[in-house]
């Protein structure tokens, strides 16, 4: 990265999670349209992952505007907390789903969006992990990681929409949403341990 002073650094990590936040306003949108059409697990739960991905652009912007380490500790606790939740709506409604043999329709708004989201994902990962490293900024760097992990989930998702739709694996949809359950526990604990 070219050297930037830290208010132009500042201004970049606002910018990246400006863009997070407006590519996630409009993915809850997307998702919950191709989740409720498809009846897809996976979609809805990347739909909520979507929304925690706002709160935590948000408590993002929130702790650029005012450093601190309080500030930072109460960020990453709020982010941990709703990956927690995320995790747990993703565990009943997965077990529910495969228990009652649940088959979703096929959606290719959902296929569509979550490649799009996780192309954008992991180029917004890599400039926030940058600048985070660059401010010594550790919610910054903590969400760029966040947001990484977003661009696994969304090519997660995508891999178990494909495979119902190509090959008839109604049960890929609800698996998918067991990564998600997995990655939402890994950071909701590292969140709250810091």
């Amino acid at each position: 990265m070219e050297a930037l002073d830290r208010p132009e650094l500042i201004h970049r990590g606002l910018a990246l999670e400006r863009t997070t936040l407006a590519w996630n306003v409009v993915g809850v949108v997307v998702l919950a349209f191709a989740a409720i059409t498809a009846r897809s697990v996976a979609l809805g739960a990347f739909g909520i992952d979507s929304v925690i991905e706002i709160g935590a652009s948000t408590v993002v912007l929130w702790e650029l505007s005012g450093t601190g380490e309080a500030r930072q500790r109460l960020g990453l606790r709020i982010i941990g907390i709703a990956f927690l939740a995320l995790a747990l709506y993703v565990s009943v409604q997965s077990t529910f789903d495969l228990v009652a043999r649940f088959h979703p329709h096929h959606s290719p708004v959902g296929l569509g969006w979550t490649a799009a989201t996780a192309v954008v994902m992991f180029l917004l990962a890599a400039g926030k992990e940058r600048t985070g490293e660059a401010l010594e900024n550790p919610v910054l760097q903590k969400e760029g990681r966040v947001t990484f992990a977003d661009g696994l989930l969304a090519s997660a998702v995508l891999t178990g929409i494909l495979l119902n739709t190509v090959a008839g694996w109604w049960w890929a949809d609800p698996a998918a949403g067991y990564v998600i359950l997995v990655y939402g526990v890994k950071e909701g604990w590292a969140a709250l341990r810091v």
